[in-house]
């Protein structure tokens, strides 16, 4: 094979490389990114609100609006330059109303609560209001609560249903945005 060679030309790809380095410059293309990551973001806790609504989350009005950006017990926290986003909810018993939990401390088979219902018995809508040192109450039994597991499925619906659908599309847009004389 002496004597014969290969000639590629590269200029599409020198351009391509251009393309990258423009893009990355300025930061446009990370503060879009990193926009789009608070939207997941916003999104996931938009859907565990839902489904802890759904599925009638027995809550005192904490977890659930815990679950809304500047909210008490919010956690929305970005990091890594935007690149990073940790949500959620810090409310202290939002792992028992998800997971399921004992309603007594263990070794516990009955236990009074002292207190009041806002309705009648039966009632769907009547609530239970803590008071302590009240003559009226209600006396817990020992029994396992099922989770609501609220976070958890907001979990995998984001992982199954949103989060590739939308980096498919993000990522097309992006492509033509910054690319386009390529595609």
């Amino acid at each position: 094979m002496a004597g014969k060679y290969v000639s590629i030309d590269t200029t599409e790809l020198r351009q391509f490389v251009e393309k990258l380095e423009k893009a990355g410059r300025g930061g446009e293309f990370k503060r879009e990114l990193a926009k789009y990551v608070d939207s997941l973001g916003v999104d996931f806790l938009a859907k565990a609100q839902d489904f802890a609504i759904l599925r009638e989350t027995v809550d005192t009005r904490n977890l659930v609006s815990s679950l809304e950006i500047g909210k008490e017990g919010n956690v929305f926290i970005s990091g890594e330059d935007g690149l990073r986003i940790e949500v959620g909810t810090n409310v202290e018993y939002a792992s028992f109303v998800n997971d399921g939990h004992w309603l007594n401390p263990k070794g516990v088979d009955m236990r009074w609560v002292p207190g009041h219902w806002t309705g009648p018995p039966g009632d769907k809508n009547a609530r239970f209001i803590y008071e302590p040192g009240a003559k009226t109450g209600m006396l817990l039994k020992q029994k396992w609560i099922e989770g609501s597991h609220f976070f958890d499925d907001a979990v995998r619906h984001m992982e199954t249903d949103v989060i590739p659908k939308s980096m498919e599309k993000k990522m097309q847009e992006w492509i033509n945005k910054y690319f386009s004389d390529f595609v």
